[in-house]
């Protein structure tokens, strides 16, 4: 289940991203609906894991509505957004499947804060890049240093915090680090 989880992931990393930047983010949406529902369906704690999800939802409206709500960068398929105006479906789905990976394929973070952190600080700014300047998803502000401070800043709190979560929602599947 790691590997369909992780492949699984990454996939629809690239169907969002490549979506948004052409203004086609239907099908995407629908493939993170299914694979959500997927990963719920063989999970052993369902109820705990929507616990989950819904924080990442919330991390989500905060670390990608915020700055779109002023102004500070532009999303190529801005809606629809939640709240308006705040963070596209689209990218609140990336938060929802990446959420879905940390009992599973990103289970190494799960009791190591610090790993979470620095990992949260360092992969955001870059995959948020990639999607600007590869598939021109989002729209950085120019130059885009505060953009990635403020990802950096902000995924160094939400990937531990939901980590954290991850490992509370099944303790029993999760090894701690000797």
């Amino acid at each position: 289940m790691k590997w369909f989880n992780l492949v699984g992931y990454q996939a629809l990393w690239f169907a969002l991203v490549i979506g948004a930047g052409r203004g086609q983010t239907g099908w995407p949406l629908l493939a993170g609906v299914l694979f959500i529902s997927i990963q719920l369906a063989f999970s052993p704690g369902a109820a705990a894991e929507c616990r989950l999800l819904g924080m990442a939802l919330l991390f989500g409206m905060v670390v990608d509505g915020v700055p779109s709500m002023l102004g500070w960068w532009r999303y190529a398929t801005p809606a629809p957004s939640l709240p308006p105006g705040g963070a596209p479906a689209w990218i609140l789905m990336l938060w929802l499947c990446f959420a879905t990976t940390l009992n599973r394929s990103f289970s190494f973070v799960l009791f190591r804060p610090l790993l979470a952190a620095v990992l949260g600080a360092i992969g955001a700014p870059l995959a948020y890049l990639g999607a600007a300047r590869g598939w021109q998803a989002v729209a950085l502000p120019s130059p885009s240093h505060l953009a990635v401070a403020w990802l950096a800043v902000t995924w160094a709190i939400a990937l531990p915090v939901l980590a954290h979560m991850a490992a509370l929602a099944h303790p029993q599947l999760v090894e701690r680090p000797s």
